[in-house]
């Protein structure tokens, strides 16, 4: 399989177990209303693990542009490629919306304008533009700069036994991003959603605006641009940093 259709087929997958989870949670008349942000948070750190485990062979299972730029900035990635991961992360991001959409169009008709958005896109619980880009960047930062240490823990490794079994290094960086999620969800995502992540932000919020939805309302374009360049700096600058200390 293709970097690019990895990229693709994980980015897809991430959005659709993602915003799936915050679509039952939040949509009215679902199984799972009113689950909650434990919910969420649990749901989106398995929705971020399985397509690593899934796909990280392929492409490393980048997922997020800015994975892919900070990456690309300590050479990791070659600059080459990342116009390639990049349109796929947003391609895949379409389609996980899109399919989100399609399973939950019914509770998307019962649901008020902010509920609908809140499904597919980020946005801060206290509006305020300095403070929303802070912890959209550390958030990002901690993403990046955990990822790196998981990786150059096992670096050397290929498998580490447990109880008597052989588990994988690669499983265990997998379940590893995932808990790098959940523990980001939990500390640092309530201010504004932690979106740490703009194809999986921007693109759910274009098929927001696209998407026929009874009673839609704005996709909230004034704030759209903090989910979307500060993940890029945030992500960037942990990578440096990383890569300064860590050599």
């Amino acid at each position: 399989m293709s970097y690019a259709l990895a990229e693709f087929l994980g980015t897809a997958v991430l959005v659709y177990l993602g915003d799936g989870v915050v679509a039952n949670a939040i949509l009215k008349g679902t199984k799972g209303f009113n689950g909650g942000w434990i919910v969420i948070t649990f749901g989106w750190a398995f929705a971020v693990a399985i397509p690593v485990l899934m796909f990280g062979t392929y492409s490393g299972a980048h997922f997020n542009p800015a994975v892919t730029l900070g990456l690309a900035s300590i050479g990791i990635t070659a600059w080459s490629q990342v116009p390639v991961y990049i349109l796929m992360q947003f391609l895949g991001a379409f389609l996980g919306a899109f399919l989100v959409w399609l399973q939950y169009k019914n509770h998307f008709d019962l649901s008020d304008a902010p509920t609908q958005l809140g499904v597919f896109a980020t946005g801060p619980a206290i509006r305020s533009t300095g403070r929303n880009f802070v912890s959209e960047f550390l958030g990002t930062f901690m993403l990046l700069f955990t990822i790196l240490g998981i990786g150059s823990t096992f670096q050397d490794i290929t498998a580490v036994d447990i109880a008597g079994a052989s588990v994988s290094a690669n499983a265990l960086k997998a379940f590893g991003v995932g808990g790098i999620i959940l523990v980001i969800g939990l500390s640092l995502g309530g201010t504004t959603g932690y979106a740490i992540n703009p194809a999986r932000d921007l693109g759910p919020r274009i098929m927001h605006a696209i998407l026929p939805m009874k009673g839609k309302g704005s996709s909230d374009w004034g704030y759209a641009w903090i989910p979307v360049v500060a993940p890029i700096l945030g992500g960037v600058t942990a990578s440096l940093v990383w890569h300064a200390v860590a050599g």
